[in-house]
């Protein structure tokens, strides 16, 4: 396995020496799509947002990776921006990552800590389903391409009632979805397999957000609960009417929840 290429996008300008907030997908989808709103919302933050491999703007995988990996991608985005100036000296850099994005999240407090002021961690998990699971959607959209996903993903995805009163923001989301390399999918389904951190959760000191959508069937809020519990500093939430993609189903309350929290690590950030 090896570390793969991602890309990054700019969501929104606060000026140079703001707070900076990278964003994290979820599995099929594009970060822009996802963050935007909340991002528009994050008035006080520079909102970056990277891209899974083969999703959105980031290449396609050449091959197998981890968590582990997209950690280190990460990693590596935040540092060569430091580097080049684009997030200045003075900044500070908080991270928000929904679903595999938020696993990333997780990677990142354990490996990469000193990056960042605070982890916010979206209807995600130490431990995100079963192996087998994991294996059987890999091989499926391996063979078959993404679209076999989509009506299942728009189940998963949205709190009934969502894609009609939000036909835009929903088919945006699920056309990201069918335009996503079907290799890599199936690359983050077997990194998704092999990822669980639930023993090593209380080796992260990182201050950690946990939220959780209140009608998420596949990271419910009590994923969230055991994230904030076994973490050194740790802090739960629960949005309503949202279930797994809550940046886009509910924007103001994503927003105000980073803000207030973020903001209790660097208070001229709020």
């Amino acid at each position: 396995m090896s570390v793969p290429a991602i890309k990054a996008s700019r969501l929104s300008d606060a000026g140079p020496a703001a707070p900076v907030l990278v964003a994290g997908p979820s599995l099929g989808t594009a970060v822009t799509p996802l963050w935007s709103r909340t991002a528009a919302a994050l008035d006080t933050f520079t909102v970056i947002g990277w891209d899974l491999p083969g999703h959105g703007a980031s290449p396609a995988a050449a091959g197998a990776f981890s968590v582990e990996d997209l950690a280190a991608g990460v990693a590596n985005l935040v540092n060569g921006a430091r580097n080049a100036g684009d997030i200045a000296p003075e900044a500070p850099v908080y991270y928000a990552g929904v679903s595999l994005g938020g696993a990333v999240g997780l990677q990142l407090a354990l490996d990469h800590g000193e990056l960042f002021q605070a982890v916010a961690v979206l209807c995600s998990g130490a431990k995100i389903g079963d192996a087998d699971g994991w294996a059987e959607r890999g091989e499926t959209v391996r063979v078959q391409g993404t679209p076999t996903q989509v009506v299942g993903s728009g189940q998963r995805w949205f709190a009934p009632g969502f894609m009609e009163r939000e036909p835009a923001a929903a088919s945006a989301l699920l056309h990201s979805l069918q335009n996503a390399d079907r290799f890599s999918y199936a690359f983050c389904c077997s990194a998704l397999a092999g990822f669980d951190v639930r023993g090593r959760l209380a080796d992260i000191t990182v201050p950690v957000l946990a939220v959780a959508g209140a009608q998420d069937v596949v990271t419910p809020p009590s994923f969230a609960e055991l994230i904030a519990d076994r973490v050194t500093n740790g802090t739960a939430a629960v949005v309503e009417d949202a279930a797994h993609l809550v940046p886009v189903e509910q924007p103001g309350r994503t927003a105000d929840l980073l803000k207030d929290f973020f903001g209790t690590q660097y208070p001229e950030g709020k």
